[in-house]
């Protein structure tokens, strides 16, 4: 896969841990510590590709898949099996840090969570609608790709269904608006997720403190 005028970005791998629950599928969550590019934001496991991520020949959504699984142990100790890609985002042009992140999915293996305090500063097990409802009253903050994807797990009954279903990752590449009223996102390959007549408005109205459009 070519990004063209974007090949030189640095690349990073993210996991989307899925468990059942009560009220359906959970996500794990992790808070990060109140420093760096995501101070104290909400988001998967998941981190640059290093030099041992790499192996000569090989795919870079396969290096990105390595990081994933790799920083899935380092900071919340699980030991993860198959990963199934989902997306892969490419941030805006103009802010300060760019980054090509490669999103997977995989099932919860069971084990205890042990986190990296150096890394995690909380984690929780989540549903997507608690997470996204949390975040549009301030209770905590999701990035726009963390919060597009929770959008899209919306309603999914269990893991098993989510991991059966034929993964395409969708490229998105994001684009920002500045409005008076805020910074509004659209992102390239929502045309291929079938959003219903509508769906732009209601998910701009209902988030904070970001403003999201699907194009």
């Amino acid at each position: 896969m070519s990004f063209a005028a974007d090949d030189d970005l640095p690349v990073a791998g993210t996991v989307v841990v899925l468990r059942d629950g009560a009220e359906g599928i959970e996500a794990l969550l992790l808070r990060r510590p109140a420093r760096g590019s995501f101070a104290g934001a909400w988001v998967f496991p998941g981190g640059m590709v290093d030099p041992g991520d790499r192996i000569p020949g090989a795919e870079e959504c396969d290096d990105a898949r390595r990081a994933a699984v790799r920083e899935a142990a380092e900071e919340v100790g699980l030991a993860l099996g198959a990963l199934s890609p989902l997306s892969c985002w490419v941030p805006p042009v103009g802010i300060p840090k760019r980054v090509r992140t490669w999103f997977f999915l995989a099932a919860d293996p069971g084990q205890e969570i042990t986190v990296s305090p150096a890394e995690v500063a909380e984690t929780r097990w989540l549903t997507p609608d608690r997470a996204l409802e949390a975040h549009g009253a301030g209770g905590l903050t999701l990035f726009p790709p963390t919060w597009r994807t929770l959008h899209e797990l919306r309603g999914e009954e269990s893991v098993a269904a989510v991991l059966a279903a034929p993964q395409t990752p969708v490229v998105h590449r994001t684009r920002n608006v500045h409005t008076e009223d805020g910074t509004i996102f659209h992102w390239d390959g929502d045309e291929l997720a079938g959003r219903p007549p509508g769906s732009r408005e209601r998910i701009v109205a209902e988030q904070l403190p970001w403003r999201f459009e699907l194009s």
